[in-house]
């Protein structure tokens, strides 16, 4: 090989291989700091493509899940209104049985006029409670509850609306301030608040089933979350075990790279011992 002092072959050699040695070691450092084997389209453009996608489907599903839970929240606390008015509905019963007696003195039916009256107006309040989000499912006229339950939007989940409202389909109790007013009267009371009865529980089942359909909906939607983390992580994560050894041993090259050029950088040195 020629001498020369212009021209260092050897070091040019060594500069390569530490630049090449640099290049993946910053590589390797990247993906242990990051945690991620790819993180930009630049690292493998079709499987950060794939993991974007994915990533979409994954934000799409959170959001799915909150709408449910929002729903979920307006169905349950319907259906814990509609179990109160249901034991409501029975301790009117047990005040219109009282009333039924033709026997009882007036100033006692007053009492009980009062207690009927006191018990349908808490109806009412519970009834204007069970809102939630501005969504109120036993309000008189109130709409059906509709949530989308896919990423694409062609599936939903409806719960139909229950009048529970004094006065509506359902609930045909007097509100009236002499529903008791005598004996008849009384057994008519109780014959309406035993259909009523019979409305709320079917009503109380039909928002039952609208809760379990939303909850199967909502832990689908989770296990599919599950499983697209880990779609993702297979796609992009790092596996930091390898990517330590890596390190050490990118690292030892690098010195190794050092001192090599610098051996190199030192050989034309060599040549002034020839005029000496």
């Amino acid at each position: 090989m020629t001498s020369s002092i212009n021209t260092n072959p050897g070091a040019l050699v060594a500069l390569q291989n530490l630049t090449s040695v640099n290049d993946r070691l910053a590589e390797t450092q990247r993906r242990v700091s990051t945690g991620l084997q790819v993180s930009s389209a630049a690292d493998n453009p079709a499987l950060f493509a794939l993991a974007q996608q994915q990533r979409a489907e994954l934000g799409s599903i959170e959001s799915l899940q909150q709408g449910l839970r929002i729903g979920q929240s307006a169905v349950d606390v319907a259906l814990t209104a509609s179990d109160s008015i249901s034991d409501i509905l029975v301790e009117l019963r047990s005040v219109a049985l009282q009333a039924a007696d033709e026997s009882i003195p007036s100033e006692t039916r007053d009492i009980l006029n009062e207690r009927f009256a006191s018990l349908t107006e808490q109806i009412g309040r519970v009834v204007d409670s069970a809102e939630v989000g501005g969504r109120n499912l036993l309000a008189s006229g109130a709409s059906d509850l509709s949530l989308v339950a896919s990423t694409d939007g062609a599936t939903q989940i409806s719960v139909a609306a229950q009048d529970l409202s004094l006065g509506g389909a359902n609930l045909t109790v007097s509100n009236s301030a002499t529903a008791l007013s005598d004996g008849a009267s009384a057994l008519a009371q109780i014959t309406a608040i035993e259909e009523s009865l019979v409305n709320v529980s079917n009503a109380s089942a039909r928002l039952g089933n609208g809760s379990q359909a939303l909850d199967l909906q909502e832990n689908l939607l989770g296990r599919v979350s599950d499983s697209l983390e880990v779609s993702i992580g297979n796609l992009v994560d790092a596996d930091l075990a390898r990517e330590s050894s890596r390190l050490q041993a990118l690292q030892v090259q690098q010195q190794l790279a050092i001192q090599t050029l610098s051996i190199a950088n030192a050989a034309p040195n060599s040549i002034l011992a020839l005029f000496a």
